[in-house]
């Protein structure tokens, strides 16, 4: 390799070998670089993201790993050990504080933990092969193997908690009363409420539409453009929709389905309130002062776009290199003048950063408190697994009842060639692997007596069935006003 101009330095040249490396392998956009409370990087930890194990990954599954290591290299140091020589009694010391420990600000459930844990564990693993590193995360065997046939191991100090037992759901009734009372602001009689003082109604509700109608994550419905919107059309009862590989989770492009009355509520709310928004920050001339954005001058074939930079530099990209940063920068022109290329606006018109939403839901559910409602509350994830539910239960129910003719063996071929109700729900839901969406969404349901399905099948529509079925298990939460 040519030495750069400028490199008879001398402390370029003691480091030749290190630049070397990183040439070889240049940093990918968002690949996490950590740095320890005095500024200083260890090398062999940030080696850990450059690896061949981690490099390929999504930006967002990179975040995820860099924060647990964070949190547990920041509790290391405060207690006064380093990474590479750490015994197991400080894992559990590290469990303590991380969920129980009063002087912690922040505790976390189990669930966070847990995964905490498994990401620093991977770290190690690395580390041993690496730099001939204990790994203090101990594990045991456990029943059952992994994907790969290997026997599957369970770590040692995990919480007995799992995060399946933490998951709720809305029945659709359930669902349309959180909507109506804690998103819109509706008395319990579902009139308008003189004491309300949300001004957001209909956007919060859109949203809770649209995610309970499609599955989709927080960040991902969150995070959608005007021009990714289908055109409403009667004649259909859903839309095939597109996921931007930069917006969806571990950067994987996917399809996603969209009920017409989803659709319906986020054109709504684009005629109404955010066009409301739209003029007053059209009036304070606040889109001209936007830095950093790019006009969305036309939109291409094959789902490419033509933007035009401040500076009138033109360039075409994909809407799925657009991750949700890029996308808050973009603007579009109208008749009425330069408005947000995003969907959903602040009060004051300005893109909505999607973590903003959850106060959104926290606030919602303060309300529900007032109401009287008190434990009836909602989450945007527990809108994606309310709506894996309702597809669950329609999918057992049309599924065993139209095959109910066949014995077990002719079904369980069936299934193998086609694909049973959990592979509809991985699709759904956008896994890769089936097992996520058993063990973590629905493995409680999945021993669902098909007798109790079919008892109801002729005569009651999908909410009174579901009504039924789930009625008594109080993680279903269904309408409390109707069970009073």
């Amino acid at each position: 390799m040519d030495l750069p101009l400028g490199s008879n330095n001398p402390v370029v040249l003691r480091h030749w070998d290190v630049l070397e490396r990183a040439m070889a392998r240049p940093r990918r956009l968002g690949q996490p670089f950590l740095l320890d409370p005095l500024g200083a990087p260890d090398l062999r930890v940030n080696g850990w993201f450059d690896s061949d194990e981690i490099r390929g990954l999504g930006r967002k599954t990179w975040a995820k790993y860099a924060y647990s290591l964070v949190v547990w290299l920041n509790f290391l140091w405060a207690y006064e050990r380093s990474w590479y020589d750490v015994e197991s009694t400080v894992v559990e010391a590290f469990k303590v504080w991380r969920m129980q420990d009063g002087r912690n600000p922040r505790p976390v459930e189990s669930g966070t933990y847990s995964d905490n844990l498994t990401n620093i564990r991977l770290f190690y693993v690395w580390a041993a092969a690496e730099f001939q590193v204990p790994n203090p995360i101990r594990t045991r065997r456990t029943r059952g193997r992994r994907w790969d046939g290997t026997q599957a191991e369970k770590v040692v100090t995990d919480p007995k908690a799992k995060r399946d037992r933490d998951v709720k759901w809305f029945d659709p009734a359930g669902y349309e009363r959180y909507r109506d009372c804690g998103l819109l602001g509706l008395t319990l009689e579902g009139d308008e409420d003189p004491g309300w003082r949300g001004r957001n109604g209909q956007r919060n509700g859109a949203l809770g539409d649209l995610l309970y109608g499609t599955a989709l994550r927080l960040e991902e419905g969150g995070s959608l453009l005007l021009v990714e919107l289908p055109p409403d059309d009667p004649d259909r009862g859903f839309y095939t929709c597109h996921m931007a590989e930069q917006c969806a989770k571990g950067d994987y492009a996917r399809k996603y389905w969209m009920p017409r009355n989803s659709l319906l509520s986020v054109l709504s709310y684009g005629e109404g309130e955010r066009a409301r928004a739209v003029r007053r920050a059209q009036t304070g001339g606040r889109y001209e002062r936007m830095a950093g954005a790019r006009l969305l001058s036309r939109v291409l074939p094959e789902r490419r776009v033509r933007l035009i930079a401040q500076d009138g530099r033109v360039s075409e990209v994909s809407l799925d290199s657009l991750g949700p940063e890029s996308r808050r920068l973009l603007l579009r022109e109208t008749p009425q003048g330069l408005e947000p290329a995003a969907l959903w606006l602040n009060e004051d018109g300005m893109p909505r950063d999607p973590h903003g939403w959850e106060h959104t839901f926290t606030e919602a559910n303060k309300r529900l408190r007032r109401l009287g409602l008190e434990g009836f509350a909602g989450a945007a994830h527990m809108l994606r697994h309310s709506c894996a539910l309702r597809w669950f239960s329609v999918g057992r129910l049309l599924f065993d009842k139209k095959f109910a003719h066949l014995d077990g063996e002719e079904l369980r071929d069936l299934r193998h060639e086609f694909g049973s109700t959990w592979d509809l729900m991985r699709l759904l839901l956008g896994h890769a692997d089936q097992r996520t969406t058993k063990d973590i969404y629905l493995e409680p349901f999945e021993a669902l007596e098909l007798e109790i399905l079919l008892l109801h099948a002729g005569n009651s529509g999908i909410a009174d069935l579901m009504a039924s079925v789930y009625g008594a298990d109080p993680r279903v939460l269904g309408d409390p006003v109707a069970r009073r």
